[in-house]
C-alpha cells in the first residue's frame, strides 16, 4: 500500500459508528452491494475515504472511487491525501493500474471510455465506492466489477428515476445520523424558513416527474415572479451571502439582470460557464461578504462554501434529492454561523416537509413507490405533462416488437447535466433507441431504413425538444442537427444490421 506520512485523523462518534457498521457488512458479505446514507454536511467523503484506507490496509486490494463531477473527484483525492492515502486520478490517457497505487478516483464517463478502449482491466478491483449513488449513470458500469464489493454513498437513498429503485442494485442500506440530530449536536447550522405563496398551475412535468425547464422559465422569468424574488431577498437576505437556485438559464439571466438593476452584487453561473470564468466567479463569491450567486444545475453537488447565509429556491422541484442538495449548500457551520435561511418560492417545503425533519430512509429504500406517493413526488393538480406527446396508432403499428417507443428528451437532458455528461449524449442515446426499434422490427436492411424514415415526425419532435433544452440554439443549428440525426441513425443501422442478423 502506498501512503503518505500524514497521521490518520480522529472521527466524530457517529462517523466511527458508521465506519464500523460498514466494515462489519463488508466482512460478512464479501461480494455484496451496500448503500450508505448520510446527510449533506455530515462528512460522507471523510467516511468513505477512511473505508478505502482500512480496506486497502486489511485486504491489500485495489479500490476504485467513482464520482460524476470534477469537483467531487478533486475533493475525494484531497480527503484521501489527508488520511495518508495516495490516490491516482484516471483521465483520458490512463492505462491499466500501476503497481505503486491501490486507490483510484475516476469520473464515470472517463472510466467507461477507458474500459471500452480496453485500456483498464477491472477484474482485480476489490472495492468500488460510488459517490452520489442515487444517479442512474453509475449502473452502466457496475457489470465491469464482478469481483468487487460495491458501496454506494448518498444523502438521499432514493433513485432519481422511481422506475429504477435502488433496492434493485443494493442488498443493504445503512443509515447514518439524521439532520435533526446533526443540528442539535452542533455539526450543521439550524435553518429558518420563509415561504412565499406561488401559483404553480402553469408548470408542466416530464416523464421522469420533475418540472420542465421550459415551463419553469416561463413562470419564473415573468416580471411578477422577478419582483417577488427581489422582494423576498430584500426582506430576508439583503447584505448576506446568498445562493439562488433556478431551473433554467433564461430565468437565471433575468434574475442576474434584475439584481444588477437593483444595485446588488451578483454573478450568474451555469453548466456552460467556461472553467476559468467559473473559478473566478467562485473566488469572487467566496471573498465578497454580500455576494449573490444565481445558478442553474451546477452548485447542487461538489460545492462547499460554509459562508453562505441564505438559500433561495427560485424554482419548484418534485425531486426530494434535489431539494436536500440545494438546501444543504447553506447548512455548513462556522464559529460565527450557527443558523441560515431558506427562502422558498416553489412550495417545496409544503411538498417535502421541513428540510431538517427526519425521513424514514429505510422505508424509502424498501418501498420506493409508496415513498414517492407519500412525498407527492409526482406533480399533481392542474399541471400538464409532456407525456401528452402521442405517437400515432399508424406509426405504433409499424413497431409491433417494441414495447416503449417514447423517449423523454428533457428528462435525459437534466440527468446528463446532473451527472456532468455532455448534453449531446442525449441525442446519441435517442438515436441508439430508435436504431434498436428499427432493427427489432425489420427483416432486411432496406426495411430498417424505411422504418427510420417513418420515424421522421418523432425525430423532428425530439430535436425540437432538445433545442428547447439548450435554450439559446440557433435556427441553423436546429436544421443541421435534424440532418445530422437522420444521417447518424441511418449510418448506425447500416453498421449494426449485419451483426444482429448473422
Amino acid at each position: 500500500m502506498t501512503t503518505t506520512t500524514k497521521s490518520v485523523p480522529t472521527f466524530h462518534a457517529y462517523q466511527e459508528k458508521d465506519i464500523k457498521a460498514i466494515f462489519d457488512q463488508i466482512e460478512n458479505a464479501p461480494k455484496g452491494k451496500l448503500l450508505y446514507q448520510l446527510p449533506t454536511g455530515g462528512g460522507k467523503t471523510v467516511v468513505f475515504s477512511e473505508i478505502a484506507r482500512r480496506f486497502i490496509e486489511q485486504f491489500d486490494k485495489t479500490v476504485m472511487i467513482l464520482t460524476h463531477r470534477k469537483e467531487l473527484s478533486k475533493q475525494t483525492s484531497q480527503a484521501l491525501k489527508n488520511i495518508g492515502i495516495k490516490s491516482c486520478m484516471i483521465n483520458s490517457t490512463s492505462g491499466n493500474f500501476k503497481s505503486g497505487c491501490q486507490c483510484y478516483v475516476a469520473m464515470v464517463e472517463t472510466l467507461r471510455n477507458r474500459i471500452k478502449a480496453k485500456k483498464i482491466k477491472t477484474k482485480d478491483v476489490g472495492l468500488v465506492i460510488i459517490d452520489e449513488a442515487h444517479h442512474n449513470s453509475f449502473r452502466k458500469l457496475l457489470g465491469n466489477f464482478k469481483n468487487a464489493i460495491v458501496i454506494g454513498v448518498t444523502a438521499t437513498p432514493f433513485s432519481s428515476d422511481v422506475e429504477k429503485p435502488m433496492k434493485e442494485y443494493y442488498n443493504t442500506l445503512i443509515t447514518g445520523e439524521n439532520i435533526e440530530n446533526l443540528i442539535a449536536n452542533g455539526f450543521l447550522a439550524k435553518p429558518e424558513s420563509f415561504v412565499y405563496e406561488v401559483e404553480l398551475n402553469t408548470l408542466k412535468t416530464g416523464i421522469h416527474g420533475d418540472y420542465t425547464v421550459s415551463s419553469s422559465n416561463e413562470l419564473y422569468s415573468s416580471p411578477a415572479m422577478l419582483e417577488l424574488l427581489l422582494k423576498a431577498y430584500q426582506e430576508n437576505a439583503a447584505g448576506k451571502k446568498t445562493l439562488i437556485f433556478n431551473n433554467g438559464i433564461d430565468t437565471s439571466m433575468k434574475v442576474y439582470e434584475t439584481f444588477v438593476a437593483a444595485g446588488i452584487p451578483v454573478k450568474h453561473l451555469d453548466n456552460k460557464t467556461p472553467d476559468i470564468e467559473r473559478r473566478e466567479i467562485l473566488k469572487w463569491f467566496k471573498k465578497t461578504k454580500n455576494a449573490v450567486l444565481t445558478s442553474v444545475s451546477i452548485l447542487t453537488t461538489g460545492f462547499d462554501e460554509p459562508s453562505v447565509r441564505n438559500v433561495i429556491l427560485n424554482r419548484a422541484t418534485t425531486s426530494v434529492t434535489l431539494y436536500h442538495q440545494m438546501i444543504g449548500r447553506g447548512s455548513r457551520i462556522l464559529p460565527s454561523k450557527k443558523t441560515f435561511k431558506i427562502i422558498d418560492l416553489g412550495k417545496n417545503i409544503q411538498r417535502f416537509g421541513e428540510w431538517q425533519q427526519p425521513l424514514d430512509w429505510n422505508f424509502a429504500f424498501e418501498n420506493p413507490e409508496a415513498f414517492a406517493k407519500q412525498l407527492n413526488y409526482q406533480a399533481t393538480g392542474n399541471s400538464s405533462s409532456v407525456q401528452s406527446h402521442a405517437i400515432s396508432p399508424e406509426l405504433r403499428a409499424k413497431f409491433p416488437n417494441t414495447l416503449e417507443m417514447t423517449f423523454d428528451i428533457e428528462g435525459h437532458y437534466q440527468e446528463a447535466i446532473a451527472t456532468d455528461e455532455k448534453p449531446k449524449t442525449v441525442i446519441r442515446e435517442s438515436i441508439r433507441q430508435q436504431a434498436k426499434m428499427c432493427l427489432d422490427n425489420a427483416d432486411t436492411l432496406s426495411n430498417a431504413i424505411a422504418l427510420a424514415e417513418a420515424l421522421q415526425p418523432e425525430i423532428e419532435w425530439r430535436v425540437k425538444q432538445y433545442v428547447k433544452c439548450l435554450e439559446n440554439a440557433s435556427k441553423n443549428y436546429k436544421e443541421w442537427l435534424m440532418e445530422d440525426y437522420q444521417n447518424r441513425l441511418k449510418g448506425l443501422l447500416i453498421k449494426l444490421f449485419p451483426k444482429q442478423h448473422q
